[in-house]
């Protein structure tokens, strides 16, 4: 007999396909499972009864502890760069594939728990999770998705019952995630490392089947996959550079096959805008700072490329001349969709003008003006009150010579309130929300998690999500990988 209802289809399509690249396993028990959050807009997209999640059976089956008949969780195996430094065997270490779910607009999605437990991937870690980073993927992923940026999804958390050991004991939690799939850049490195060359081009079909279809109808397919994989990451990371957004650990096995942003561990917004900022405590040498994540996209990309290059042509400086050419086909693209959305931010319809945005950009920096708040208060200046932008700077002259030169484009004000958010996840706010969320107390999580579903839209009573962190907040902040 079933133990969930016949809506609840988990296909295991990708075990199947790759069997060398899934290891069947089971969560480990949750000894008390109470449900924290649960996205139910996101569980009706996915055919999945919100009541039904919200009753036993379902928070079970949210923690990995109950699945349908003939679900088979399995943890997947990829390889990576961490930091720069070459790994050969990553995989899940904390986290289980529980299967693939029909979405409402046809496309499957995988339904992924984290800190489910120690899988043969989990390299001497307790392979939990605690409430805090479960919490903090949570907000940020959601806010992400109501920002229009390519991301993972979080369909819970859980509460485990489970105490974790970090610095201190904390309340363990698992997070259940859907994405498009989890095929990364470290897929494709584990794939190749193997010398199976048939592995290798099963695991990009697969990549073509889910993800980029078109590339099948290319007189090269697999190239034409790859050249789909830069185009989808340079349209990424430039809207994670037009939002403020800092990933924190854009290492090859957190950078996706599908275009879609993953891992929320470290990550974080920008306050004050400054190209050097890092906020991840692991980050010692700035590697992924805010400024650096186009070159990082870049350099993963090449790795995707030196794993693919067997497919490409059987000549090798064939093979590697044309994944030149198409590698090089990033910065342009990534350079496009900057520029489209910067022209957006600052409201004009024409071409942008490069030397009036690099001016911008060189004063916000020297003015330590926050980021987000600039380009909302900008449109009151297209309106006709530059005084909500001017009191950002303490550089008078030079603001007001520039919003002269910008007015005089004729920026469109209304359109810039659709694009420039009044409400993203502020540090401040989310670690004042986690703090409280770890202690029991959720009203504060929920009252953000309400304010950034709409990010654009002005609401009253939500003026201090709007407001920018203490002055002395960012100069000491860090986050953590939760790990």
């Amino acid at each position: 007999m079933s133990i969930a209802p016949p809506t609840v289809a988990l296909s295991g399509h990708f075990a199947r396909a790759l069997p060398e690249m899934a290891v069947p396993w089971q969560a480990e028990e949750a000894p008390a499972p109470r449900l924290l959050v649960l996205n139910e807009p996101l569980a009706a997209e996915l055919g999945l009864d919100p009541a039904w999640l919200r009753g036993p059976e379902g928070v079970r089956l949210l923690v990995g502890n109950q699945v349908p008949d003939g679900a088979t969780p399995v943890a997947q195996a990829y390889a990576g760069h961490q930091f720069g430094q070459y790994s050969p065997r990553l995989g899940d270490g904390r986290a289980l594939l529980l299967g693939e779910l029909a979405h409402a607009d046809g496309h499957p999605r995988d339904l992924h728990l984290k800190g489910s437990g120690r899988t043969p991937f989990a390299r001497g870690g307790d392979g939990l999770a605690a409430v805090g980073p479960m919490l903090r993927e949570y907000v940020v992923s959601e806010a992400m998705h109501a920002l229009g940026i390519p991301t993972t999804r979080a369909l819970a958390v859980v509460a485990t019952g489970r105490p974790v050991r970090r610095d201190t004991l904390l309340p363990g939690a698992v997070l259940a995630r859907v994405a498009s799939s989890h095929l990364r850049v470290g897929s494709f490195q584990y794939a190749r490392a193997t010398g199976d060359l048939d592995l290798l081009r099963r695991l990009a079909d697969h990549a073509i089947a889910r993800h980029h279809p078109a590339a099948a109808e290319a007189a090269r397919p697999h190239l034409a996959l790859f050249e789909a994989v830069v185009a989808a990451q340079a349209s990424l990371v430039a809207r994670w550079m037009l939002a403020g957004f800092i990933h924190g650990v854009m290492n090859t096995d957190n950078m996706t096959i599908s275009g879609e942003t993953i891992d929320y561990g470290p990550c974080a917004f920008l306050d004050a805008f400054e190209p050097a900022t890092v906020y991840s405590s692991i980050d010692h040498g700035g590697r992924y700072a805010y400024g650096n994540q186009p070159r990082m996209a870049e350099w993963n990309l090449a790795r995707l490329a030196e794993s693919l290059l067997p497919l490409f042509a059987d000549d090798q400086d064939q093979a590697i001349a044309v994944a030149t050419e198409a590698l090089d086909a990033f910065r342009p693209r990534y350079d496009a969709a900057w520029s489209a959305g910067m022209r957006a931010k600052l409201g004009l319809t024409d071409s942008l003008d490069e030397t009036l945005t690099a001016e911008l950009l060189t004063l916000l920096q020297a003015n330590h003006v926050d980021h987000t708040s600039f380009y909302r208060r900008l449109a009151a200046a297209a309106r006709g009150d530059a005084e909500p932008a001017r009191e950002l700077f303490l550089d008078l002259a030079a603001i007001d010579d520039w919003l002269t030169r910008w007015r005089s484009l004729g920026p469109d004000a209304d359109a810039m309130d659709r694009v420039n958010p009044l409400y993203i996840p502020r540090n401040h706010l989310v670690e004042e929300a986690l703090a409280a969320a770890t202690t029991g107390d959720h009203g504060s999580f929920e009252h953000l998690l309400a304010a950034l579903n709409r990010p654009c839209e002005q609401r009253p009573g939500l003026e201090r999500y709007a407001t920018p962190a203490p002055v002395d907040f960012g100069a000491t902040y860090q986050t953590f990988c939760g790990t």
